[in-house]
């Protein structure tokens, strides 16, 4: 059990019976009245971000997640196939659970996956990754000084925007958070 007044950004809480993640937390002392703790909590099941306030004596049963290394082998239709890096255990997850997690990792790269109660609710791929662009417009030579970009297509299938410079062909290194080109690899 964790008490409201210990809440630090990134705790996991169960509550009502789902498992939210502080987001913001504010202690609040008013000149009058008792003080409370106000609240960002975002659903780790659904997103969904919800604004509360507690007691600072509230205590909350705290939420154990399980981040596990998988290698992810290959996708079968709707369904992704992952494998265990240390037991070698196979499982399956379907592209609702998997959602656009996967758009720049490659088949046997390593992912980490999120589970609670034994379920994968969401999937972690790396931070950055390197992948070669498979279609891109010729760069326009001397157009480089703008900072204007283009999009292109990479070996994912996934659709960055690079600056013109970059050409089809090049390895280039991307931010799996933003989806925003860094540089080149």
């Amino acid at each position: 059990m964790v008490q409201a007044s210990d809440f630090r950004n990134g705790l996991t809480i169960e509550m009502d019976g789902q498992v939210y993640q502080v987001i913001e937390f504010q202690h609040v002392k008013p000149g009058k009245g008792s003080p409370f703790v106000r609240t960002k909590l975002k659903n780790i099941k659904n997103g969904g971000v919800v604004e509360t306030t507690f007691r600072p004596t509230e205590k909350m049963p705290q939420a154990h997640i399980d981040k596990s290394e998988y290698q992810y082998l290959y996708r079968e239709g709707d369904m992704y196939n992952f494998m265990d890096v240390n037991t070698y255990e196979q499982i399956s997850l379907d592209s609702d659970t998997v959602g656009d997690a996967l758009q720049f990792v490659k088949e046997n790269e390593n992912v980490k996956l999120l589970s609670h109660g034994g379920s994968v609710f969401a999937i972690e791929p790396p931070l950055f990754v390197e992948l070669v662009i498979t279609e891109s417009e010729p760069g326009i030579k001397g157009n480089t000084a703008t900072g204007a970009t283009k999009p292109a297509i990479v070996e994912t299938g996934a659709k960055v925007m690079v600056p013109l410079f970059v050409e089809q062909g090049e390895k280039i290194k991307i931010d799996t958070r933003t989806g925003e080109y860094l540089s080149r690899a």
